[in-house]
């Protein structure tokens, strides 16, 4: 299945499903420590998403409750989310591991420029 790449609030939504349905209050408490604060996800924003990705079929519905008075709605990734969310997560790692290369080659480029220059001195 190829996706158009996931912005980062979908993915880090997708992420916290990953390991089992949330209610959104633990979506936002999840994506916020998964991004180190970065991303704070507001429940308009959140529930928006989650209606979209429901309508993708990448999330459903898993159920209700209410506590303390409050209605908790759960989420839970379906099949098609877990394959995207896999695909994605793969794209950005192959990503990462370009950068790092590049970033490893240009280290070691620096690091035989400075000894040259160096012993010819």
């Amino acid at each position: 299945m190829t996706q158009a790449e996931l912005r980062e609030p979908t993915f880090l939504i997708l992420s916290a499903l990953a390991d089992g349905p949330k209610h959104g209050y633990a979506i936002i408490s999840d994506a916020a420590a998964q991004s180190g604060g970065r991303v704070r996800l507001q429940p308009g924003t959140l529930y928006s998403a989650i209606d979209r990705l429901v309508e993708e079929g990448l999330v459903e519905a898993a159920g209700e409750e209410v506590v303390e008075g409050r209605r908790r709605r759960y989420v839970a990734l379906t099949e098609s989310g877990s394959a995207v969310l896999a695909e994605d997560a793969e794209r950005q790692a192959e990503n990462a591991r370009r950068a790092l290369k590049r970033l490893r080659d240009r280290a070691a480029a620096t690091a035989r420029a400075t000894t040259s220059r160096t012993a010819v001195a």
